[in-house]
């Protein structure tokens, strides 16, 4: 059994996947298994990945699935206490298991979060700081919610509160925003490290950059992260904050979608979405952080359509 397995799901990662498996076997902590479950992939990837010879590295293989399935197949394989996500084109600093290990063992904490870097394909490395937070859980901090970030890569979790609890899911695009938000609530103690050990990896056409008529997928896991919470009673302030910061921040992004008229109809269903679930949206705090300009454009909704027209990417 290892201390931490690290989940890979990878699909046509020739380009990028050795950075990827470099940065785990020359890890400092030693104690680990490197899980990689190559999703039908039609390059070079086995070929790649085989040329491996650290007997830690457990290779899977299946049919193209998805990334909801290949982690969800991922965790069902794993052995470790604790659990770790990887995408195949990002890579970590050689001492976040250890660090995150240590952290995580030493003030007893479910999850650990740490920052990252934005990496982009000029090179340029571009710090991204988590908020500060003093360990605690998310019934007794509700604030979290929006300070933790909903991507699965930069935290460590006790494979306890994951295994036969929480899955990913498999018939999504954003498959880890339910993941997170499921494991952050779950978690009877968070914690953070102020390091930046991972390194995610901003490619143009990868699965998380680009925008296409799967755009709609999030506001239908905005919808079941909403119900799951509600379910709970949870904190309705902070629940509509994070509802109003997602699906704003995914309208604007729609200035790159491959489909003008997806972009628009997109625009329509998220602002009808907010009126129906959050009517006073216009109100939510999470715009008070945002500048005049910001707030202006992203409260309405013909004004963000504007701004999408004006600064489209084609």
């Amino acid at each position: 059994m290892a201390d931490i397995s690290i989940i890979i799901p990878a699909y046509n990662a020739e380009k990028y996947i050795d950075k990827c498996l470099d940065s785990l076997i020359n890890q400092t902590k030693k104690e680990i298994e490197i899980i990689i479950v190559n999703d039908g992939s039609k390059d070079k990837t086995e070929e790649i990945i085989k040329s491996y010879t650290d007997s830690r590295i457990k290779y899977y293989k299946n049919t193209n699935k998805g990334i909801g399935y290949t982690r969800n197949y991922g965790i069902e394989k794993s052995t470790g206490k604790y659990l770790m996500f990887l995408d195949s084109d990002d890579y970590y600093e050689k001492n976040a298991c250890e660090l995150l290990f240590k952290e995580a063992e030493k003030e007893k904490l479910d999850i650990v979060v740490c920052d990252y870097y934005k990496v982009y394909s000029n090179g340029i490395k571009e710090e991204f700081k988590i908020g500060d937070f003093e360990a605690s859980s998310l019934k007794e901090n509700n604030k979290l919610l929006n300070i933790i970030n909903l991507g699965p890569c930069n935290k460590i979790y006790k494979a306890s509160i994951i295994k036969n609890k929480i899955k990913f899911l498999e018939d999504s695009k954003y498959e880890d925003t339910t993941f997170v938000a499921e494991a952050i609530y779950n978690a009877k103690k968070i914690g953070k490290l102020n390091k930046y050990l991972h390194n995610y990896v901003i490619r143009e056409n990868s699965e998380t950059t680009v925008r296409d008529e799967r755009c709609f997928d999030i506001i239908k896991v905005v919808d079941k992260v909403r119900k799951y919470y509600k379910k709970e009673n949870f904190n309705e302030i902070e629940l509509n904050k994070l509802t109003v910061r997602i699906l704003t921040n995914y309208t604007i992004q729609q200035r790159v979608q491959a489909d003008k008229k997806v972009g628009m109809k997109f625009i329509d269903e998220a602002f009808d979405y907010l009126k129906k679930e959050v009517p006073d949206y216009k109100n939510i705090k999470y715009y008070e952080n945002r500048s005049f300009l910001k707030r202006t454009i992203e409260k309405s909704k013909l004004l963000t359509k504007i701004y999408v027209k004006l600064y489209r990417k084609s």
